[in-house]
C-alpha cells in the first residue's frame, strides 16, 4: 500500500478551489486547504476528511504564518487557486488605482510570494506547483475585451511564474500554468461551457500527467497547449 499523496490547496471555500478539494479526496489523497474566512468554509467543512487553514494570500505576515506552521510537511502538489475578477468596469479609463493595484496583486504578485515561501516543502523530483491561471492570459490570442484587466493580470501572473521558474536553480520541480476552461462558478456564470467536475477532474489530470516531467507548462484542463 502506497502512502497517499498530499495536496495543498489555496483558496477553496467555493467553486474551482472546492472541486479540486472534492476530486484530490475522491482520488485518495490528503488535503490541506486555506481559507481567508473560516466562517465562509461550510461547504469545505462539509466535503469531510480535510484540513482547513485561514489565509489571506494578500498578507504577507499571513504567508509567513502559515509556512511556519506547516514547516517540515512535504507536499506532491501546492496548487495556488485564489484569485478576482476585478473590478465591473475593465475599462483605463474605469477602474481606481486601488482596484488595479487590488487586481495585480493578488492574481500575479501574491501567488508568487506565497510559491516562494512554500517551494522548499515541494516533494523533490516528483512534486508539481500549479497556479490557476487563464487562456485570457495569453497575450497572442485576442479575446474578450471587456475583461482587460483580468486578462492583464492573468498574462502578468504567467510572467511572474515565468521569472519564478528561472531562479530555482537546481530543484527540478514541474511547473503548471493551467486554464480551468470557462467554468459554471461564481466568476464564470451560469452560461459556461462546463461544470466545476469536469474541469477540475481535467486539472488533476494534467497535474498527474505532468508529474516528474520538471519545466514549466502552460495548458488548458484538456491537456491542449496554449500559446503565451
Amino acid at each position: 500500500m502506497s502512502k497517499a499523496k498530499t495536496a495543498l490547496i489555496i483558496g477553496a471555500s467555493r467553486g474551482l478551489g472546492l472541486g479540486l478539494v472534492k476530486t484530490l479526496l475522491a482520488d485518495g489523497w490528503q488535503v490541506t486547504a486555506t481559507v481567508r474566512n473560516p466562517l465562509n468554509a461550510d461547504a469545505l467543512r462539509a466535503v469531510g476528511n480535510v484540513r482547513i487553514e485561514k489565509l489571506d494570500m494578500d498578507d504577507q505576515s499571513a504567508v509567513v504564518a502559515l509556512s511556519q506552521q506547516l514547516k517540515g510537511e512535504v507536499f506532491d502538489l501546492l496548487f495556488v487557486n485564489a484569485g478576482v475578477k476585478g473590478p465591473d468596469v475593465q475599462t483605463p479609463g474605469g477602474a481606481t488605482l486601488a482596484e488595479v493595484g487590488q487586481l495585480f496583486f493578488t492574481n500575479a504578485v501574491a501567488p508568487i510570494n506565497l510559491a516562494q515561501h512554500f517551494v522548499g516543502q515541494i516533494r523533490p523530483d516528483s512534486g508539481v506547483l500549479a497556479f490557476m491561471s487563464s487562456v485570457l492570459g495569453s497575450v497572442t490570442m485576442p479575446d474578450a475585451p471587456e475583461l482587460a484587466l483580468y486578462k492583464a493580470s492573468k498574462a502578468a501572473l504567467n510572467s511572474m511564474t515565468n521569472s519564478f521558474v528561472t531562479q530555482l536553480g537546481e530543484q527540478k520541480l514541474t511547473v503548471l500554468s493551467l486554464h480551468p476552461g470557462w467554468v459554471k462558478t461564481d466568476m464564470g456564470g451560469e452560461g459556461a461551457d462546463i461544470d466545476v467536475e469536469t474541469s477540475t477532474r481535467g486539472l488533476l489530470d494534467q497535474v498527474n500527467a505532468y508529474t516528474g516531467k520538471g519545466g514549466h507548462h502552460f495548458v488548458n484542463y484538456r491537456g491542449e497547449t496554449i500559446p503565451w
